[in-house]
Order: C-alpha cells, then structure tokens, then sequence
C-alpha cells in the first residue's frame, strides 16, 4: 500500500514554510454550516494565486506532488492497485513518471484525470491545452493509467466496495436509465471525496456535488450529498494527500497553485459544515473540546394530522456549547434532521400510525437520549384528485392518435389516469401522454380522462373531446431513416440527419441515437430524441461544438455537451444506430469494425432508397468529400426509377422578405406548404417557365415546403420574415 504507507520524508521533500493551522489563521474557525463553507471557499479562491496551464503546469505539477517516495522515477497513479507484477498494466498503482500521454495512442502512458470530470460540471470545465481555467486546477488532476481514464469516461461516482471499476450501482446517465456508476476503489474514495468537497466550496454551482455522485441529500442541506461524507469518514487522509496539500500552498514552489484543500487538512470540517457523523478531527480543535451531551428533548407533540403528513414540535435541549441540530426517528428509523423544534413530516401513507422520537445533537455531534416515544396516526384519504386539462391530440393518422393533457392535483399525489373513449374504459397510464390506437379511418373518437390516487379515489371524467382520424391514405413507408452522415476531416462540424418519408407526423420520443465506440463493445451514450418530425421533413442533429454556418442554421437538436458529445462525436470506426424503443432500426457503419472505414466523409443516403436497414449497406449511400456541408437539412427521394428532376433544384429568396418565391426545376411539380404543425396551408402548381409562388397570405414563421414531380419530391424549409 504505497499510498497510506508513505514516509514523512515525502512531506519534507517539499520547502514547508507553512503549517495547516497557520494557513486558516485569518479563517473564523468557530463557524460552522454555511457560514464557515462560505469563509473557507474565499480563503481557497483568494490564495489560488497561480492559476496553473493545463500543459506545462499540471503535468509538471504532477511529476513532484505524485512522486512516488519508494522510486522517485514514478509517479502514483489513482484507481491504481497493483504493484506491477501481473500481466495487466491498466491496473498498476505506479508509472514511468516520464511515460506521459503524448496523444500518440500509445496504451501504457500516464495522463491526468479529472476527478471531477469536465462535462460533469456546468458548464463544462475549461482551461485545457495552454490554457488555464478550471479544468487545469492541480486540486482535481491526478495521475492515471490512460486506459483506466478511458473506462472511468465520465460516469458518476457511486458505492461500491474492493478495487476501482464499474459499480452495480445505476442511474439515470449515458447509457440510459441502467448505466452502471464509478467506483473509485476503497482506497482513493476518501481522496475523491475530499476533492469533490474542494471543487464544490472552489467553484460553486460550476462543480455540485450531485452532478458528480450518486447519493441521498436526505439530510443534507446544501448541494452536498451523503456519499462524499461517507467516503471522507470511511478513508482517511493519507501522508501523499497531505503532501500535495504543502506543496501547492507554497508559490515559491513553480507549480504551486497558492491554496490547499481545507478537507485534507481536517476532514471534521466536513462534518461541521454539513453534518452527519463524525469524519476524523486532525487538529483536535472540536472533538476534544466537548464531551458533553445535550439533554434529551421533552414535550414532543403531534398535531394537524392529514392523510400524508404529521406536524410535530417539542422542548428544545439544552448544551453547554449549544445544539446545532435534532434527529427525527420514525419507527425507529433516521428519518429528517433539522435546527428547529418543529417539523412536518411528509410522505405518509393514509390511516397508517407512526412511532416518533426526537435526539439532539451538539455542534460535535455529542448526542442526547432519544425522547419519549410518541404514536401519531395520519387520516384516511378521502379526497379525489383534480379533473385533469388541456387534453389535446397530435400526431393523428388513420389508425390512431396521440392524447396529452396537464397533470391532475391531489392532496396526496395522482397515481394513474384512465382514458375513456367513447365512454369506454381503455386505458390506464401513469404518465401525462397515452397514444390510442386500432382505430378507423376517417371516424370521431370522443376522448375523456380521469385521474386516481393511491387510496383509488378518482375524479370525474373531464369534457370530452372529439377527434377525428385521417382517411388512412399511407404512401407504404411506416418508418425513419438517417438520411445524411456528415463527419469532418477534424473538428466537431459533425451531423446526423434524419428524414420522415411516411404519410403521418412521428413523435420522436420513441427514438434515440447510439454509437459503439471504435468498432467493439456495446451500444454507449444513448441520446434520446424529442419533438416531432413532419411528413417529408428531416431533422438535423449537430455536435454541440460545430461552428459551422450551415450546420448551425439547419441544426433541430444539438447533441449533448456529456461524453466529450457522444454519440454526436463519431470518429469514423464509431458506428452510429438509430434506436425505436431500444431496438436498432438503423445504422451507418459497420457493426465492429475497428477501422477507421467512414472518416472524413459525408455519407448521402441515395434517393432510391426508402427505409432503414440494420446492416451497413454502402451501395445505399452517395459517399462525399469531408467537410460537405451543403445538403444537410433536406433530403430528396426518388421512389420511381426515374430521372432526378431535382438536379438543377433551386429555391429562393430564403429567408422570404416579400410575398413572393422563386423556384427552378427540371419539370412540373406541385409546391405544398405547411406550418410547423403539419397542416397544409398552401398548394401551388409551378412549371419550369412559370415558376414563382405567391405566398402573400402566410405569416411570418418557419414553414415546411415539398415539391413533388410525379414520384419524386424534396422537402425544404421556408422562413417569412
């Protein structure tokens, strides 16, 4: 265990002109909660004096701070567990300190791994390269195996327990609702912790604690979250932490920033600032300086019962320093805490008795005997939700249709809402959208909704609303399709596009984009899609950092800033899928081919074809030069074998100004506008020598525009100013 066995002589290596203490002595360390984080956060801001570049400065920082005292040659590598002796080198705890990344690819160098991850914070961490900012605060950047960084990517930290690695533990992240956290290893999750605690008081909002670990803030005020305090109590802090603490404090030390991470210094500021247990008092300024318990709280009265909550006050404790804080326990179980001497205790279920008692707490976390039990009992639930509203309906084709309206209140909460149609119970859902179909064409469906609680109280049925089918007319194709594939020779102007040939408007709630990143492994970074796409219209997604004017102006959704923008940052051996409810319908790639086969290219799907295909077909596509940019946001398909009458297409002004729009055209064809809600408000017939349409009577907006030539057709977008 190289890491808590280092030597004092690690310490001393570094020019000590400063104690911890002496460093905070301008710092009123009798505070405590959010005054003494708000005291610390400007002691640290204030004497980060040298704000470091990312490249030379941390690298250089690193080669001295993460030394490793048994062989100054290496350097200390986080995550890290073995000593070298296996075949696996991602798994090693020291490395050549001289085998830096040179972004050569090469697998067994060393890089510097932001704990807290760049896209995790908001906005994202910058001060990479020469520059400085953030993301090159030494604090946060530490030595690591550079596949290890690879693996970590962004992924939150959560529980776990051994050596570093994925955790079982899930949430809500890139990968969808099932993506698996980080565990940093039993030996690093006190470092994380004590870093994410420092990025948090450093740079505020930017750097929250929720947005980089998975853990409850049920008692915790702030942003803070239970995990991180777990971690500072469980690992304590080591001879290497305080090492780098001492040489970043002192600036005549090249590399040094000026400040130090208060948490290393005294992980107990921790507790003082956001409670929980005890973490570990290095200075013995608070924990020796008090064993007295508080009194026991008396007097504890329940009152205003309803179905989900109990009001409770009682007696405050008494101190001979002072109570800072009462615990809550319900049936026995750590329930709340606070400072006051009352609470609501909510999320009760209805008719159910609960077991209550009150413990104080002192600012050191002396604690009383628990109070007296007391038994207080909620009231049934009687009371019905709201009727629900505004229910209205979309994406309505032949067969079926959309229902959304706007979520139904309840002294409780709404668990389910049932659909009537035509007086006839349907459906039940949770959510505030269902869509009904099996229906017949060109028919008036009466739609009501009602909602009900957990108690299965129900509300009256809302007014009925009619809607009405569409005639059923389908031109044969059912599904999307990525149409244009637009991937640069360098940079981010990367572009998916995607196109609705159907005869109906599609909700893409059910769609998403995923990639596999450099031709192996599984499906990552799932993107789920939102919004709508109009029949014959596209949608374009774009990489959040493409700055090109064309990409910009046609993009529809802008890919997302996590994962470096994965999926939307495809690389040319990262095949690209679109998803229908977790099932790929389309690709473009091929599925495990670890060659760089689709890079610095734009890839046009052919206007013959007319529905996806699962396997990378490259006869579908009209592959192009890098950096083509020119066709993105609008597609043209043949569904004839035909000649393109659209080879000389061309359509203009555009932006329109005036009433009036030019087009040029191989042959006649049939110019049909609609708004951006898919209701046709236009249709005009235009021939190559007749060719300008009058469009005096729309708006001003965004509308959708397809000329049609027999068979063919291209679909384009119009602006009226």
């Amino acid at each position: 265990m190289i890491k808590k066995g280092l030597l004092l002589i690690f310490i001393t290596s570094f020019s000590i002109s400063f104690s911890q203490e002496s460093y905070y002595n301008d710092v009123d360390l009798t505070l405590h909660g959010m005054q003494l984080k708000e005291a610390l956060a400007s002691k640290i801001t204030r004497t980060h004096t040298n704000i470091l570049p990312y490249t030379p400065g941390v690298w250089e920082a690193s080669k001295i701070t993460d030394i490793n005292p048994e062989n100054n040659s290496e350097v200390i590598l986080i995550y890290g567990w073995e000593n070298g002796t296996d075949q696996d080198i991602t798994n090693d705890r020291t490395r050549n300190k001289n085998l830096q990344d040179t972004g050569s690819g090469e697998s067994f160098v060393w890089n510097r791994e932001h704990v807290f991850s760049k896209s995790l914070a908001n906005p994202v961490l910058i001060g990479l390269g020469s520059s400085k900012g953030p993301g090159s605060d030494a604090h946060n950047l530490r030595p690591v195996d550079r596949s290890t960084n690879s693996s970590r990517n962004n992924f939150k930290f959560t529980l776990g327990q051994g050596n570093s690695g994925r955790s079982s533990i899930t949430y809500s992240g890139p990968q969808g609702p099932e993506t698996r956290g980080w565990y940093p290893g039993d030996e690093w999750k006190g470092d994380v912790a004590r870093m994410m605690m420092y990025m948090y008081l450093r740079y505020g909002e930017q750097c929250l604690p929720t947005a980089v670990g998975v853990g409850s803030q049920q008692f915790i005020t702030d942003d803070m979250i239970d995990l991180f305090l777990q971690w500072n109590i469980e690992d304590p802090v080591s001879e290497f932490e305080k090492g780098r603490n001492t040489f970043h404090e002192n600036t005549t030390n090249t590399y040094a920033q000026g400040n130090r991470n208060p948490f290393i210094d005294n992980p107990y500021l921790a507790t003082r600032i956001w409670g929980g247990e005890s973490a570990e008092d290095l200075w013995g300024n608070y924990t020796s300086s008090d064993t007295e318990a508080p009194t026991t709280p008396t007097n504890v009265v329940a009152s205003n019962e309803t179905s989900s909550t109990i009001d409770i006050t009682w007696t405050a404790a008494s101190d001979n320093i002072g109570v800072t804080q009462y615990r809550i326990y319900i049936d026995a179980v750590l329930t709340a805490q606070t400072a006051e001497v009352n609470f609501k205790i909510t999320n009760l279920q209805p008719g159910t008795s609960y077991n209550i008692q009150i413990e104080a707490r002192d600012l050191i976390n002396n604690k009383s005997e628990k109070s007296n039990l007391i038994t207080a009992t909620t009231t049934s639930d009687t009371t019905a939700p709201s009727v629900p509203t505004n229910i209205t309906a979309s994406n309505i084709s032949g067969t079926g249709f959309k229902m959304n309206w706007d979520a139904a209140t309840d002294d409780t909460a709404v668990t389910t809402y049932t659909i009537f149609v035509n007086s006839i119970q349907t459906a039940t859902t949770s959510e505030l959208s269902y869509t009904i179909t099996g229906l017949a064409p060109s028919t008036t469906y009466q739609i009501a909704i009602s909602a009900e609680d957990a108690a299965t109280n129900e509300s009256a049925q809302s007014n009925a609303v009619a809607i009405t089918t569409t005639n059923g007319g389908s031109n044969g194709i059912e599904e999307l399709f990525i149409s244009e594939y637009v991937e640069p020779d360098g940079g981010n102007n990367k572009a998916l596009e995607i196109v609705n040939l159907s005869s109906a408007v599609i909700d893409l709630a059910a769609y998403s984009i995923k990639k596999q990143s450099n031709g192996s492994g599984d499906w990552i970074h799932e993107f789920p899609l939102s919004g709508t796409i109009n029949v014959n219209d596209v949608v374009v997604l774009i990489n959040y950092q493409a700055d090109n004017s064309i990409l910009v102006s046609e993009a529809d959704i802008v890919g997302p800033s996590t994962n470096f923008g994965s999926p939307i940052n495809f690389n040319g051996n990262d095949p690209i899928g679109l998803f229908k409810e977790g099932v790929l319908i389309d690709i473009v790639g091929q599925l495990n081919n670890t060659s760089k086969h689709i890079e610095n290219a734009t890839y046009r799907r052919k206007a013959t074809v007319s529905k996806p295909n699962t396997t990378f077909d490259a006869s579908e596509w009209d592959i192009l030069p890098a950096n083509t940019f020119d066709g993105i946001g609008s597609h043209s398909s043949t569904l004839s074998s035909k000649k393109d009458s659209f080879q000389a297409f061309k359509m203009f002004p555009n932006p329109v100004y005036g009433d009036q729009v030019n087009f040029i055209i191989n042959d006649a064809a049939t110019i049909t506008i609609y708004n951006v809600l898919g209701k046709l408000v236009s249709t005009s017939k235009i021939t190559k020598n007749s060719n300008v349409v009058n469009i005096s009577t729309l708006t001003s907006g965004i509308y959708l525009v397809k000329i049609q030539s027999e068979k063919q057709y291209i679909a384009k977008k119009l602006i009226k100013n």
